[in-house]
């Protein structure tokens, strides 16, 4: 058995059925948190929730859509309500939406992004903040490389953005947050394994804005691949326990030094 780095700590994650989310629900129950999955995909998520029962843990799915404000405070509410209190928030749902040229991209398609990736991570954390307040915690978001360190994926002006604003936003949180012993950090991904792109949604125009660019072999140098969710889980775990117990307000980069080859 491994050591219990977050023994009967209370997780909130949004996104949880799939990719990164599910592998940091895992990883959190694993280790001792009672986790409550926040997904629109029921079925998958569910399929989580049985995975943490099977080996030993407890989990909660709820129906969530985060474009929606009054879903994600209900989930977080049920959460609480179960388990008595909130400890960690993983505010990890997101899309990369409409990839079109700034010149054809409608504006339904930029703020659904923006709903989505931005508004969603702001409004987990907003409701999660009166139940943190009690004891503290630790709040995590995904943000990207894309934004803050990488601005060639040409389409994705909506997507960087938001994962540009999610990082400002979680340093304003930390400070604001900090006298709550509330610690938020945010985690920039660069390629991993997940299922993002079924909600990715490119157009053809894209290739009259596309600049031609020669890339050095191996996109990932560390590992010349994508990483692995698992990977991002095992950050995610570091982040919320106390071993980062006086970490908050900081941005930090998984993506085998891509950023760096590509920035």
């Amino acid at each position: 058995m491994s050591e219990q780095r977050v023994q009967g700590r209370v997780a909130v994650v949004t996104g949880g059925a799939s990719g990164i989310g599910r592998a940091s629900a895992l990883r959190l129950a694993e280790h001792g948190a009672k986790v409550c999955l926040l997904d629109r995909s029921v079925e998958e998520a569910n399929e989580v929730r049985e995975a943490i029962e099977r080996a030993g843990g407890e989990a909660l799915v709820v129906e969530c859509d985060v474009s929606r404000p009054e879903h994600i405070r209900e989930g977080i509410e049920q959460a609480a309500a179960r388990w008595g209190g909130l400890d960690i928030v993983f505010a990890n749902a997101g899309v990369n939406g409409t990839v079109a040229p700034i010149e054809t991209m409608e504006v339904g398609g930029w703020d659904e992004t923006i709903a989505i990736n931005l508004r969603g991570t702001f409004a987990t954390v907003k409701y999660a903040i009166p139940h943190l307040k009690e004891r503290g915690g630790s709040i995590v978001i995904t943000s990207s490389i894309n934004g803050n360190r990488v601005f060639s994926g040409f389409g994705f002006g909506a997507y960087s953005t938001t994962k540009a604003g999610q990082v400002a936003f979680m340093k304003m949180a930390a400070l604001e947050l900090a006298p709550f012993k509330i610690r938020v950090n945010a985690v920039c991904p660069g390629a991993i394994e997940t299922n993002i792109d079924r909600n990715t949604h490119p157009v053809p125009e894209l290739e009259e804005i596309r600049i031609p660019v020669e890339f050095p072999e191996g996109g990932q140098p560390l590992e010349d691949g994508p990483g692995r969710p698992e990977q991002v889980a095992d950050l995610v775990l570091f982040l919320a326990s106390d071993e980062a117990s006086h970490i908050t307000g900081t941005a930090v980069y998984i993506d085998g030094a891509e950023s760096l080859l590509h920035g």
